[in-house]
């Protein structure tokens, strides 16, 4: 079945459209081709996406199960389906709303013997990679330390995620230690098949690969999700941008790809992320519709002054100025502390003022960039009394480290102390 006709029959005032701005609406009305949507932070990207599945399903009256929508966190995938199942009922169970990884599995599960895995293929997590890794180090006869699990594993994922396999990787280095690398790469590799196993890298990987070697499979998928959405586009990997390209390559789905995100918010490089994926979405695709999502319903005017002028540095990117109607708001101040002690104090002392002035401790967030700052930040709220929770992470003083350190030096300064000792003994 063809998607044209849909065109035609759209409703001239959907009810849907009544609740986006100008710029939501032309997003989601742009149903047809690709289409990149470059949404600002706070610009309601999220309701962009549910907005436009539900106008498809609605209005267009698309079958659910023709829709593809890629989100980055299981979380997102499943406040997603609960937004669009507001707005269309039950036939959102329908459609595939998920991870990059869960549609993998999905496929891979009735595809993958194809490959040579059994459908009830087994999926490593972390800790099983690392004790494989570890496994295979050991039949290599490796130092550990000098190939440790973590880096290994790291390197391994590195090359997956660029859709490098341990043959590729092995012509691409040379020396003593590259080339014991490629080899637990390969050994590795070779483990997992044996096991009719798969760690989360290869989900990705493998069901590139089953693409392009059985184009008839990639061509039922292709005629099946005749639309694609998929969030944080600018955080995608190589893997995960050829899987996109070669879900929508077919001419039979109209390569209606429609891809959310921002250059200016990409800070997944570490884990993979090439930002060039979304800045030559254009060039990948030429006849592509680029509408710019620049209405912050977040900040005021003060604050996205401060955001514009900083990002206005950032080089390559797609030009928007974010603004809002929530005012021009509260200046924003900056202390310059003397050290780490110091600003912990200047953080109690303003929440002790704004306590004062009728604001509740669970009005106030303290953010840092890495778990080591929160050291401390807690000292100075334990001794101040302030009472507080982390999110995200284990408090300094109940990582079992800490713990560890602490008990030997209690028992270094009190041997009656058996609690310490017995820790300290059995670290």
């Amino acid at each position: 079945m063809q998607a044209d006709w849909f065109v035609d029959d759209v409703p001239a005032e959907s009810p849907l459209f009544a609740d986006l701005n100008p710029t939501q609406r032309e997003a989601v009305a742009a149903t047809e081709g690709p289409v990149l949507v470059v949404a600002g932070a706070g610009s309601g990207k999220t309701r962009v996406l549910t907005y436009r599945i539900a106008h498809l399903i609605r209005d267009l009256r698309v079958p659910p199960e023709s829709i593809l929508a890629i989100t980055f966190t299981n979380k997102a995938a499943n406040e997603m389906k609960t937004r669009v199942g507001s707005l269309v009922g039950g036939v959102v169970h329908s459609m595939w709303v998920s991870t990059f990884h869960s549609a993998c599995v999905r496929i891979l599960r009735r595809e993958a013997t194809r490959l040579g895995y059994r459908s009830g293929f087994s999926i490593y997590d972390d800790a099983d990679s690392l004790r494989l890794i570890r496994m295979v180090t050991k039949d290599l006869d490796l130092d550990s330390k000098r190939f440790p699990e973590k880096a290994m594993k790291g390197v391994i994922s590195k090359a997956k995620n660029e859709l490098i396999d341990f043959e590729s990787f092995a012509d691409q280095g040379d020396g003593f230690f590259h080339e014991q690398v490629a080899d637990i790469y390969r050994l590795y590799q070779q483990r997992l098949v044996e096991a009719s196993a798969m760690d989360f890298d290869d989900l990705l990987m493998v069901t590139v690969e089953l693409f392009a070697a059985f184009p008839d499979v990639a061509e039922h998928y292709q005629q099946r999700f005749r639309y694609v959405l998929v969030d944080e586009y600018q955080d995608t990997n190589r893997a995960q941008y050829m899987l996109v390209k070669q879900l929508t390559a077919s001419h039979r789905n109209h390569r209606n790809l429609c891809v959310v995100g921002d250059s200016d918010q990409s800070i997944y490089k570490f884990r993979g992320a090439d930002i060039r994926n979304i800045r030559d979405f254009e060039k990948d695709y030429p006849d592509a519709r680029v509408i710019v999502l620049d209405q912050n319903y977040r900040s005021t005017e003060t604050i996205l002054q401060a955001a514009n002028s900083i990002i206005s540095n950032n080089t390559k990117r797609t030009p928007k100025h974010l603004w809002s109607d929530r005012g021009q708001g509260l200046p924003i101040t900056r202390y310059e502390a003397e050290d780490e002690h110091d600003e912990a104090g200047y953080l109690v002392d303003e929440i002790e003022r704004l306590k004062d002035e009728g604001f509740n401790l669970a009005d106030f967030a303290v953010f840092y960039r890495t778990n080591a700052m929160s050291r401390v930040i807690e000292d100075v709220f334990v001794r101040r009394g302030v009472p507080y929770s982390v999110v995200g992470s284990v408090k300094f003083y109940e990582r079992k480290e800490i713990k560890d350190a602490i008990a030997y030096l209690r028992a270094l300064v009190n041997p009656s102390d058996e609690v310490s000792v017995k820790r300290s003994g059995s670290c």
